[in-house]
């Protein structure tokens, strides 16, 4: 297994996977914009999977060059804009999608903010809450509803994008829990 190399101090915040991750913020509203106005088309999938592309190949470049504080922040933001963004832009523009995607948008919001706080909280303490790998395969399986519902061969089959975002959701709840389970061991064993 590879060890970090640290090319850039731990508070860099101009580094190659800064840069990507401000790439996918960027490109998240023109996705979200191309979700509402021409959802089923291969330019909204062709987007988003080049912000997906962009997720995946920064922690990539995070792990070689040494991960950075403004990265652990920058990167889960990303992720909840371009999630977040996303589902709601397909409750706007789905007729039936208020019914299989509204539930699935507030508990994953929720979540995150909760999440958001939790991770606040702790780092006032001096402790960190990296990602762990699960919640890494939550966010696949979210892009993968988000994209069964704009690609043009699968956005005709409704249960696909319903079924893998009622997943992504119980990944979602599932991984929460972990995370409060494991950060109070982590507080406990701290005192």
């Amino acid at each position: 297994m590879r060890t970090e190399e640290r090319t850039y101090g731990e508070s860099a915040l101009l580094t190659p996977a800064n840069l990507m991750t401000a790439f996918r913020l960027l490109v998240s509203p023109v996705f979200i914009y191309l979700i509402i106005f021409d959802r089923i088309s291969w330019w909204t999938a062709s987007i988003g999977a080049l912000a997906a592309a962009s997720d995946y190949f920064d922690g990539i470049v995070a792990r070689r060059h040494g991960t950075t504080t403004s990265g652990a922040f920058l990167d889960p933001l990303a992720d909840k804009v371009i999630v977040l963004g996303s589902l709601y832009a397909l409750i706007i523009c789905r007729p039936h999608g208020l019914k299989s995607f509204i539930i699935p948008a507030i508990i994953i919001t929720l979540r995150e903010i909760w999440m958001s706080v939790y991770r606040a909280k702790a780092a006032k303490r001096g402790i960190s809450i990296p990602a762990s790998k699960l919640a890494k395969w939550k966010t696949f399986v979210q892009d993968w509803a988000i994209a069964f519902c704009v690609l043009p061969i699968t956005a005709h089959h409704a249960w696909l994008g319903v079924a893998t975002i009622w997943i992504a959701t119980a990944m979602t709840v599932y991984t929460g829990w972990r995370y409060y389970v494991d950060g109070k061991r982590v507080l406990a064993n701290a005192r």
